[in-house]
């Protein structure tokens, strides 16, 4: 008698249609939903303890277009207001120093031409400065090509400051989110855990941390 309890006893628990196997393939449904649930909690809670997220931190693609517009005012949107004295001087320098190479230049190039047309010479570019008198023609010649060069490469150095204020100002709102501090640790974790149709497996996180 007791053997044909225990025969009943191992069909019906072992038995692929029986209530407890599909209890168990209910069970391991039910482990894969509280696996997904997890995973999703632990991501938002991540969020929520670094405090960050990606409203706090303006467009790239916005802050190119304003830095486009006004020089600084990507380095402001990237709370870097502290930049903006350091464009403006360096385009000031630029500035300044194209306008002195530039009134170099028109001043050789009146004296050249005086020099060259003499007596009959029109002033077109104006009257011979009194300290370019009685220079050489070659001289005076030499002098403003290079001042020419000069000015001309001057006006390149300033679009090279314009697109380095745009490009920092870019590449920093997009550098912005990463945490680069000192102060960070790596955390790596193996552990059990259930793949796709409640398949067990192995899960392998690492998690970047403040000390």
């Amino acid at each position: 008698m007791k053997r044909i309890n225990l025969i009943l006893f191992l069909t019906i628990f072992l038995t692929p249609g029986s209530a407890i196997f599909g209890q168990t393939q209910l069970l391991e449904r039910d482990y894969s939903l509280l696996l997904h649930r997890y995973t999703n909690s632990t991501e938002v809670q991540e969020i929520t303890d670094n405090g960050t997220s990606n409203q706090e931190y303006p467009e790239p693609r916005s802050v190119l277009f304003k830095s486009m517009i006004i020089p600084g005012w990507g380095q402001i949107e990237n709370r870097q207001a502290w930049k903006v004295p350091i464009i403006y001087a360096m385009f000031a320098g630029v500035g300044y120093y194209t306008h002195f190479l530039n009134g170099e230049y028109q001043d050789y190039r009146a004296a050249y031409y005086n020099t060259v047309q003499g007596a009959e010479s029109d002033f077109r570019f104006g009257p011979t400065p009194q300290r370019l008198q009685g220079i050489s023609a070659n001289q005076l010649q030499s002098n403003r090509n290079s001042l020419r060069n000069q000015r001309d490469f001057m006006f390149v150095v300033m679009g090279l400051a314009y697109g380095l204020n745009v490009l920092d100002a870019y590449v920093f709102a997009h550098m912005r989110s990463f945490d680069v501090s000192d102060d960070l640790s790596a955390r790596t974790v193996i552990q059990p855990g259930l793949i796709a149709e409640g398949a067990p497996g192995v899960s392998i996180s690492l998690t970047l941390q403040r000390k």
